[in-house]
């Protein structure tokens, strides 16, 4: 068969008709689709934070009814400053308030009845 010269009508003929089939090893190839890419920023869930909770708590260890003062216990290096005030409570609910008046030995204070009522085993506490 005659080779066609360029520019010849069967020479055009012969490029259209050329196979445009990929090849069957590319064929079975999955192309990924695209993603789509967004500019809002996703911020990561907040991680839950833990903190010690630093409030002051301390119990009743005695009440003197005839001179209305409190022995009061804390735990070590959480004593109360003189004329601070604490709130006394007996399960839950609020029953009076302390003002601390000092002397302290040791884990214990001195604090006196300032409202309310007190017996030993409450608990106290910053307001």
């Amino acid at each position: 068969m005659p080779t066609p010269s360029p520019g010849s009508p069967a020479l055009a003929a012969v490029v259209t008709n050329a196979p445009t089939a990929t090849p069957v090893a590319e064929k079975s190839k999955a192309q990924p689709k695209p993603q789509k890419i967004s500019n809002k920023k996703v911020s990561p869930e907040p991680k839950p934070v833990a903190t010690a909770d630093a409030s002051l708590v301390g119990k009743v260890l005695v009440y003197n009814d005839g001179g209305r003062f409190v022995v009061l216990n804390f735990p070590i290096g959480r004593l109360p400053m003189l004329e601070q005030r604490l709130a006394v409570y007996r399960a839950g609910q609020k029953v009076g308030e302390v003002k601390i008046t000092g002397p302290q030995r040791d884990d214990n204070i001195v604090g006196d009845l300032s409202e309310g009522e007190v017996q030993p085993g409450d608990e106290v506490r910053e307001r």
